[in-house]
């Protein structure tokens, strides 16, 4: 228990440092061993290259509400915490810093390169593991993985040869996304398609046997003109008709190329002829495949023209719109360029460089998803996995149902290398979990591995089974796997959902997890996206510094509402501190009047305000457990706000004070027992959303060497008291109505006023006997019981359900001076109610102001109506009198 006095104002940068030291120095984060009910979730693994931003504050928040709890109910709890190697942005990062110095990856090699990169990883990468145990995450930390640990290498590797081995991974040259400035291949998913302005430049492709005539062809990228392999029309349209078949001299190159025809084009966009370049345009290589077109790459790794014959010397070596620009001046120059219009289409950029992406004919290695994506579509659709709010389902089926064969090979350094090994001597590939001495095709010594790594999301698509051992049939994989939730933002339904329920039915044949709860996106007030270059990001880092980690927490968690983006407001944060004060100064309180009492959960009181009080937590826990049972957390943070603030602050411990500080030792007693049992059950309820203040508070109540509340029971009671209840709940009323009353008529806060109850007898019964707690919480000097049909002359009223309450206001309040006082006021109302009116009602203002302005007069002039309203009504109450 408490052996000395709280600090007066709480400090959450002095508290919330030592209570995490007390937890990470214990084993409390770590599955119980005896527990009869398991539960885990697997944390979505932060890239190493990270610093924590509000989202991951969301998410991981969310999840450790949920460890906590579930934790607190007795379970053998695992948080799997761990971080991802993040092919692309950990290269992009050591990258730039080799770059400061003056050298550069391929300067250095490959093995020198990947020996830096883990220097960088072992000193810089542990950054985010630091934020997230300041925000509180309770993580079985000693079990905490990275996806390029030998274990999870392992699981890849195995992952890979299995489904080579049933031809679900094959190698093929195809088109891909291609960054030039990464170099390497990047998925449909890490491509961002914006509007941008550009061109369409229309060119005369002359007929072959009559170069009079030609036909016009319209372009954005003029520069792959020099893969054209063919210029297509609609089969149906009668203009070009006599064209199919005949050549046209491709403008610069001397090639000639013929007209073909092929449904894919629409005759009533541009001009009807479309240039097909199959190596460079998606659609195009599928037209190229129908007509056995050539496949004519016309650009380097970095997005430069080609040194091959088919190209015009002038043009090779050239950056991709250094030579637009030289194309569309020798074009003009010959006469070949039509005209050149202004054009505004979608531009693929990668989410990493921001480069314009380029279709790329190059070798890849891809799974064949179609047989993997087919069992992971009827997971969902039979219910073995719930997607939390439900129409997130229908995103991922639409994506599910319209899947192609994953790329996963990338052309970086930093990842799971590909373990295929290529013969010097002959075209086989060894596919193998260990490096192979010899081909397995000749016998030949002379291999070489697989320069390529695989993508990033192969090996998180493996994480809720790979972190728990697999390959191998580990305990842990048996005591948690399945997983009971995933916690993730809806952008990576794709990227890692739909990857880890496939890859976990295929290699453990059940689920990876059985419900998915898709969390909200974190937008400013105003409901804007957060970013550097808007201004408008809110660092949860400098939140934590400023308001403390369970200020941010409790603020999320309250407006983690289902399906709604959080628009989040600093001030918000700043409230929820008060709250955590409010906590502290309630908490003060009752360790400064406890005596030696300690907390029992077996108190069974006698006084009516005791009992409600332990009735009331008990209905508080039922509405928390519903909400976090079924994912509404705002719910959960509402319901116990309500209670610690409204109902234990606001209203039992000042009821409290009545048997405090009164004669009735007993009464005392008793009330200090239940003020720390209250107390012990709403520090457990409010643990998983705020564990720094509770842990703390939790030591105070029970002592130094008490379990960590972490540790202990969330729910520790079962108590209905109607009768306790209702009673409360109806002196609540009439102190309320009595305060009411006071502030609507400026009577004094301080000043003790006289009240008359009138009311049926049982119920004034019933209140009687709680006239000491009506007499202290409404501030009265004398209650007076009358008849239930009695009426009072000059005096105020609030009528409730069973009864009315008069407050006789003579020597009170000065009529005259609040009549005259309300007319003032009401005048200067009208006033600026007339000045907005004026405004809106003209139309130019409406018209011509920005609709934030507009919206903003008018909910301005509602509030001052509302406001006169209330004087109004008011001020008839008052010449009643």
């Amino acid at each position: 228990m408490s052996q000395h006095e709280l600090a007066k104002v709480y400090d959450p940068q002095s508290v919330e440092p030592a209570i995490s030291e007390q937890w990470l120095a214990s084993d409390a984060f770590q599955p119980v061993a005896d527990a009869e009910e398991s539960y885990c979730i697997v944390i979505p693994p932060p890239n190493v290259t990270g610093s924590l931003h509000m989202g991951h504050a969301f998410t991981f928040t969310i999840q450790d509400i949920l460890i906590r709890w579930q934790r607190m109910k007795g379970k053998a709890v695992l948080w799997q915490p761990g971080t991802d190697h993040a092919g692309i942005a950990t290269q992009m990062v050591v990258e730039r810093l080799l770059d400061k110095e003056g050298k550069s990856r391929r300067e250095m090699g490959r093995e020198r390169f990947l020996d830096r990169v883990w220097a960088w990883k072992e000193e810089s990468g542990g950054t985010i593991v630091r934020q997230l145990k300041r925000l509180g995450a309770s993580c079985d930390w000693s079990r905490e993985r990275f996806t390029l640990d030998e274990g999870l290498s392992e699981a890849v590797r195995e992952v890979f040869v299995r489904l080579y081995e049933e031809g679900l991974i094959y190698r093929g040259k195809r088109l891909v996304n291609w960054d030039p400035v990464l170099e390497t291949a990047v998925s449909d998913l890490e491509v961002q398609h914006e509007e941008e302005s550009g061109h369409f430049w229309h060119i005369r492709y002359p007929l072959a046997d009559d170069p009079t005539q030609s036909v016009i062809v319209a372009t954005t990228r003029p520069e792959t003109m020099l893969g054209d392999a063919a210029v297509a029309v609609h089969p149906d349209d009668e203009r070009y008709r006599a064209l199919v078949g005949r050549e046209l001299i491709l403008p610069l190159t001397g090639r000639t190329i013929p007209v073909i025809a092929d449904a894919y084009v629409d005759p009533e966009f541009g001009t009807g002829c479309v240039k097909i370049t199959p190596a460079h345009d998606f659609n195009d290589y599928e037209v190229g495949l129908r007509h056995d077109l050539p496949l004519l790459n016309i650009f380097t790794t970095r997005a430069h023209i080609v040194d091959e014959p088919f190209i015009p010397q002038k043009y090779r070596g050239l950056d991709r719109y250094e030579a637009r620009e030289r194309i569309v001046s020798d074009l003009d120059a010959e006469g070949l360029l039509e005209k050149v219009e202004p054009h505004v289409h979608m531009v693929g950029r990668g989410d990493r460089s921001h480069a314009v992406i380029e279709p790329y004919l190059t070798d890849q290695w891809y799974v064949r998803i179609e047989p993997l994506a087919r069992p992971a579509i009827e997971a969902v659709e039979s219910g073995a996995i719930r997607f939390v709010p439900k129409f997130w389902e229908k995103t991922y089926f639409e994506w599910m149902r319209n899947i192609q064969d994953w790329c996963i090979s990338r052309q970086l350094w930093w990842g799971h290398r590909i373990p295929a090994w290529y013969c010097d001597d002959c075209d086989h590939v060894t596919v193998a979990r260990q490096t192979p001495e010899r081909c397995e095709g000749c016998g030949s010594t002379r291999i070489h591995q697989d320069e390529d790594v695989l993508d990033t999301w192969f090996s998180s698509g493996l994480w809720p089974f790979s972190t728990l051992g697999w390959p191998h049939d580990t305990d842990e994989l048996k005591r948690f796997y399945p997983t009971n939730v995933l916690v993730t933002g809806f952008d990576i339904i794709f990227f890692w959902v739909a990857r880890m329920i496939m890859m976990g039915l295929k290699f453990t044949g059940q689920v990876p997890f059985r419900d998915v709860y898709i969390h909200a996106l974190i937008r400013d007030a105003q409901g804007q996206k957060m970013s550097k270059s808007k201004g408008n990001v809110i660092d949860p880092l400098e939140m934590i510094a400023k308001y403390g980690a369970d200020a941010l927490r409790f603020t999320l968690t309250h407006m983690a509402t289902p399906g709604r983006d959080v628009k989040l407001d600093e001030g918000r944060i700043e409230a929820n501190r008060n709250f955590m004060n409010k906590i502290w100064n309630a908490a003060r309180f009752v360790f400064m009047n406890r005596g030696d009492a300690i907390p029992d959960p077996a108190v069974r009181p006698r006084m009516t305000v005791n009992r409600w009080i332990l009735a009331e937590l008990d209905a508080t826990a039922g509405e928390v457990e519903n909400a976090l049972g079924s994912y509404r957390f705002n719910d959960a943070a509402a319901a116990l706000y309500n209670f610690i603030w409204g109902t234990y602050c606001d209203w039992y411990v000042e009821a409290a004070k009545v048997a405090l500080y009164g004669d009735d030792a007993e009464a005392k007693r008793e009330t200090q027992v239940v003020m720390l049992s209250v107390m012990d059950g709403w520090l457990r309820l409010l643990h998983p959303i705020c564990p720094f203040i509770t842990e703390a508070l939790w030591q105070e109540l029970h002592g130094p060497d008490a379990r960590l509340v972490t540790a202990c029971a969330y729910r520790v009671r079962n108590m209905r008291e109607e009768g306790a209840v209702r009673e409360m709940r109806r002196i609540i009323d009439l102190v309320s109505a009595i305060r009411s009353i006071r502030g609507e008529m400026n009577v004094p806060p301080g000043k003790r006023v006289p009240a008359m109850i009138a009311c049926a007898p049982e119920v004034r019964s019933s209140l009687s006997a709680q006239q000491a707690l009506l007499t202290s919480l409404a501030r009265l000097r004398a209650l007076t019981w009358l008849e239930s049909d009695a009426e009072v002359a000059g005096a105020a009223v609030a009528p409730l359900a069973d009864c009315k309450v008069y407050l006789p206001l003579a020597g009170l309040v000065n009529v005259d001076e609040e009549v005259a006082r309300l007319n003032k006021n009401m005048a200067r109302l009208q006033r600026e109610i007339e000045k907005l009116e004026r405004k809106l009602g003209n139309p130019k203002f409406c018209a011509n102001a920005p609709a934030a302005v507009v919206q903003k007069v008018r909910a301005e002039l509602a509030d001052f109506n509302a406001r006169y309203h209330e004087m109004q009504q008011h001020l008839e109450r008052l010449q009643a009198l």
